[in-house]
């Protein structure tokens, strides 16, 4: 039972990691249709780029945030590549995130190299119903739900972020009373690079990432948001929660290899159910 605890408990650290990628997947195709699929590799670079400032350069905290805003500059950079020109069709920008991708996992392998790297995180451990977990499992989690609890903050109660509200909802309406949707769409590329980055910082010292990192997190991340139908955040988080403990009892019980494809398979499954939900709507 112990162990079961302990499986279950590192899935939901997990499960954090997960829904901040997804979380910044939904945040740009909410704004601009487009699915950024290097939000994975934002979360790497966000890993690499910690673990060379916590080399001696930079401490605790002030590396991270660093490393948080390099991959908000990054996100930024995409945005701009892939919906900068007006009239880019969504599916356009989306090759070109594809393309920028494997552009981005050429870098980090001529920067860092293929070797997983994993930077020092929170040390020590607690008991959480008589089992010892590491606190930067726990402050995964912790930082995950205070981040998506801040979102919906932003979403609601500040100018910005009902400008992208608006611009999601209905972007001709948007664009009649003066909001800029281009301008929208790059805030939420930013948004992104800034959800990626901190998921990578944070999960980075419990899982070594390297550059093969970047399908695994991509493909669960997808996953956690399509079952908030690349629209809630907080189904999006719901779906990241399910995939990690999931993901993590079948590693334990099973074999660690299977975890991709079980975010695969989870999410060809939930795609198929919502298309069938829409299908049935559209014929009442």
């Amino acid at each position: 039972m112990a162990d079961f605890i302990t499986f279950v408990l590192s899935g939901l650290a997990l499960a954090g990691s997960f829904a901040l990628v997804g979380s910044g997947l939904v945040v740009v195709y909410r704004v601009t249709h487009v699915l950024n699929f290097a939000q994975g590799m934002l979360a790497v670079f966000g890993a690499m780029i910690s673990y060379s400032l916590l080399g001696g350069i930079l401490p605790h905290g002030l590396a991270e945030l660093v490393a948080v805003l390099c991959c908000v500059a990054i996100g930024v950079a995409l945005g701009i590549a892939a919906i900068g020109k007006r009239g880019t069709p969504p599916m356009i920008a989306l090759l070109i995130t594809l393309g920028l991708g494997m552009i981005a996992e050429a870098v980090v392998v001529w920067v860092w190299g293929q070797t997983p790297v994993s930077p020092p995180g929170v040390p020590g451990s607690i008991d959480v119903f008589g089992v010892s977990l590491e606190n930067q499992r726990i402050l995964v989690f912790l930082v995950a739900l205070v981040t998506f609890a801040l979102l919906s903050l932003f979403f609601a109660r500040t100018d910005i972020g009902k400008a992208l509200t608006a611009a999601a909802s209905n972007p001709h309406a948007a664009r009649l009373v003066g909001i800029n949707t281009r301008m929208m769409g790059l805030v939420a590329f930013g948004i992104a690079g800034a959800l990626g980055g901190l998921a990578g910082v944070l999960i980075a010292p419990t899982t070594a990432i390297s550059v093969a990192s970047d399908l695994p997190l991509i493909l669960s991340g997808f996953a956690a948001a399509i079952f908030g139908g690349l629209r809630s955040p907080w189904m999006t988080f719901l779906g990241a929660v399910i995939l990690g403990v999931v993901g993590q009892l079948v590693a334990a019980y099973g074999n660690g290899s299977y975890q991709t494809p079980v975010a695969l398979l989870m999410m060809l499954i939930i795609m198929i159910v919502r298309a069938g939900t829409m299908t049935e709507e559209e014929a009442k």
